[in-house]
């Protein structure tokens, strides 16, 4: 392998990846010592530049001149491996700046995950990176590899082991005894990977900054991603979008999803969406596969590295076990996959190698006497499954067919799957011992061999594209709402809520605030009808918990109602009542939930609308979206409810105003984009939607801005 000069222009990275010469400053003469490790590595893989150790106790290391310091190195140094202690870090950066190194490796810890002295260090160590124009990987990292070159600048044991590449599959991760076992695990299944990185502390690099250079490297067609925090939002949807862009397929998995129960709310979906709605939002935005444990983050990285992704949730499931079948057709369904019956055309082309026996719809059972067709007689079966118009995952599920007859098996797979236009996921439901061979097969071509068939089942739904819920009627524009507007009415200490929804074009009830008895039966008694009463205090989020809402209330009972719903304030201890609303009553219609949580880390706003009304938190039918939403968009996240045939007419219901409904989300969507940084939760609930054509009404609003510690409505 060659090793280029580094562009002059270039701004770092690269001499990250294709270094001229390597500085290995501190490198332990102890075998024993993690930090011997690199390199003994960088020698056993084939580098071929500039190998430099630097310690001036000893004259020689792996059969290699070792150097006093870093201003005794002879040759070029593009690349330094920093071996030394936390303290040492900081002027170890300038030495290497002095040599004219572009890139360093920080592997030590002691940093910004020990406490606020190693914060103050490692903001040091950022700024001595940025002073002297040295790229940092790390603090508190396991370094990286780049197989093309033979970089191998990690001490992780998982480079023990001889690595491969090829597979087109790189990882980027921020943890490194996570990237070890990825490492591992993925040599393992013979998944060779062209690069690897453990990010660390991300004093200067970060997992974004690493990904996008990686995104133009022509050796990647996969990369694997372990987040724990991204830190910036926009970052890392540029990251997604520029993915999407060059064709690489971005797999991801993302731990501390669970940090949303640490953040207490007051509204209903803030408590019920999660920290990480915007995260998985952008990801599914541009088409990023998310995953949720190591093992599936590399069997999806290996099918899509095959080129064959697939194009929709439709499996056929392929079996030598009726049983087995059962099972798979039960846990796709249980993930929302479907098992079409295959054609007429392909059960009859099936039929004359299936005995009678067997089963030709799907789940197919092909049945032990299979075998007794022909070496090739499995994979003639997946070959014409896969041409079946209706299929766009083929699952093998093989149960004890073990020791030579595996074997053979594997290989007739192997070759059959890179025959297919969609991808082949194989389940072998028998032990280690009696299918190594056959397993060794699978390894060597680098197919994922899953051992349940719930593991299968998970890693096909990840593969599917999202389903589309069917094409929105004609939808009429939404104005922009006045975004100066609604920024002044979030400056003051207390929003008006309801002056809000005003400004933004989305009904309400008439509403008049009364502090008396008198006045309240005076309030109801001017209304076209029957009123509802409620509790204003701008502290109190839900009412109805504390017997605040009266509906249906006459004028005759407006008084002693009135009384009742401030003793209840007294009961509750509600604070900062200003006195009741008395507001029209709105028929009957579909409730929903509409709400915008604020954008976080860089990233969007959220919208949220579902099934509404004080079950909202019961039934957690909620569609996402990040703002500003279309009302396209807008219909597709109602479409997309549980509920949804409440609103397109249940059993003989007229239909609901569904283009009501889209024009208050899309309205909502806007106005969370022109509040900026001032709006934390905007939420609505009831909006109730009456039958076609007669709109739809905000019945109760709240809304929290980032000054405010408790939300404010009506």
């Amino acid at each position: 392998m060659t090793v280029p000069t580094p562009d002059p222009q270039d701004d770092g990275l690269q001499a990250l990846l294709r270094p001229r010469g390597i500085a290995l400053l501190g490198i332990s003469g102890r075998s024993e010592n993690l930090m011997s490790r690199p390199l003994r590595y960088l020698v056993e893989h084939g580098y071929e530049g500039g190998l430099y150790p630097v310690n001036p106790n000893y004259e020689e290391l792996v059969g290699r001149r070792c150097y006093p310091t870093l201003a005794d190195v002879p040759g070029p140094v593009d690349l330094v491996l920093v071996l030394v202690a936390a303290d040492r870090v900081e002027d170890a950066i300038r030495q290497a700046a002095a040599v004219g190194a572009r890139a360093a490796v920080v592997y030590a810890s002691g940093f910004a995950e020990v406490g606020p002295a190693g914060v103050a260090l490692q903001q040091r160590l950022a700024a001595v990176a940025r002073e002297t124009g040295v790229r940092v990987v790390g603090p508190n990292c396991q370094g990286f590899l780049y197989a093309p070159t033979g970089v191998v600048a990690t001490f992780t044991a998982a480079a023990d082991r001889p690595l491969t590449s090829g597979s087109g599959v790189a990882y980027v991760g921020q943890s490194g005894a996570v990237g070890g076992s990825v490492l591992d695990l993925a040599t393992d299944m013979g998944l060779g990977l062209a690069a690897w990185f453990s990010t660390g502390n991300q004093a200067d690099l970060d997992l974004t900054e690493v990904s996008l250079h990686l995104l133009a490297d022509p050796t990647v067609r996969v990369l694997m991603l372990y987040v724990e925090a991204t830190g910036n939002g926009a970052a890392y949807a540029e990251l997604a979008r520029r993915a999407q862009l060059a064709g690489t397929s971005l797999v991801v998995l993302r731990s501390g999803r669970s940090s949303a129960g640490r953040r207490a709310v007051a509204s209903h979906t803030g408590s019920m969406l999660g920290d990480d709605v915007a995260f998985v939002l952008t990801s599914r935005r541009y088409g990023v596969v998310l995953v949720d444990d190591i093992d599936e983050l590399l069997a999806v990285a290996a099918v899509l590295a095959a080129g064959k992704p697939a194009e929709g949730p439709r499996v056929a499931v392929v079996t030598t076990s009726g049983g087995a079948g059962s099972l798979a057709a039960d846990q796709c369904e249980d993930v929302g996959l479907q098992l079409p019956e295959l054609s007429a055309a392909t059960q009859a082309r099936l039929r004359p190698l299936i005995p009678p026996f067997g089963a030709l719809a799907n789940p197919v059972d092909v049945t032990a006497q299979l075998f007794n067709r022909g070496a090739h007689a499995f994979g003639d079966v997946c070959r014409i499954i896969a041409e079946d118009d209706a299929v766009d995952v083929v699952a093998v599920l093989v149960t004890m067919v073990v020791g030579d007859a595996g074997a053979r098996l594997a290989e007739d797979l192997v070759a059959t799957a890179a025959k297919l236009r969609c991808p082949l996921l194989v389940g072998w439901i028998a032990g280690q011992e009696l299918t190594a061979e056959g397993r060794r097969v699978f390894r060597e071509a680098g197919v994922p061999v899953f051992g349940s068939v719930g593991d299968l089942a998970r890693v096909a739904a990840r593969l599917a594209p999202p389903r589309h819920r069917g094409t929105p009627p004609p939808l009429p524009p939404v104005p922009d709402v006045p975004a100066a507007e609604v920024r002044a009415l979030l400056e003051g200490p207390v929003v008006d809520g309801p002056a809000l929804l005003r400004s933004i074009g989305i009904a309400q009830p008439a509403s008049t605030l009364v502090t008396g008895p008198e006045a309240a039966q005076e309030a109801v008694a001017a209304l076209p009808g029957p009123g509802v009463l409620k509790l204003a205090a701008a502290d109190l989020a839900h009412k109805s918990e504390v017997g605040g809402v009266r509906v249906g209330v006459g004028p005759d009972e407006a008084a002693g109602v009135f009384t009742e719903l401030l003793d209840a304030a007294r009961r509750h201890h509600v604070p900062g009542v200003e006195g009741v609303h008395v507001q029209e009553l709105v028929p009957p219609g579909t409730e929903l939930i509409l709400a915008v949580t604020a954008g976080r880390d860089g990233f969007p706003p959220v919208v949220t609308v579902g099934l509404g009304g004080v079950t909202t938190e019961l039934y957690r039918d909620l569609a996402s979206a990040l703002a500003p939403v279309s009302p396209e968009e807008a219909w597709a996240m109602l479409r997309s409810l549980r509920a949804w045939p409440l609103l397109a007419g249940f059993r003989g219901a007229e239909p609901a105003d569904v283009p009501a409904a889209v024009d208050a989300v899309v309205r909502l969507s806007q106005a969370a984009v022109a509040a900026g940084d001032r709006l934390a939760e905007f939420e609505v609930n009831p909006l109730i939607v009456a039958p076609r054509g007669r709109g739809a009404t905000a019945v109760d609003v709240l809304v929290r801005t980032t000054g405010s510690r408790e939300p404010v409505g009506e």
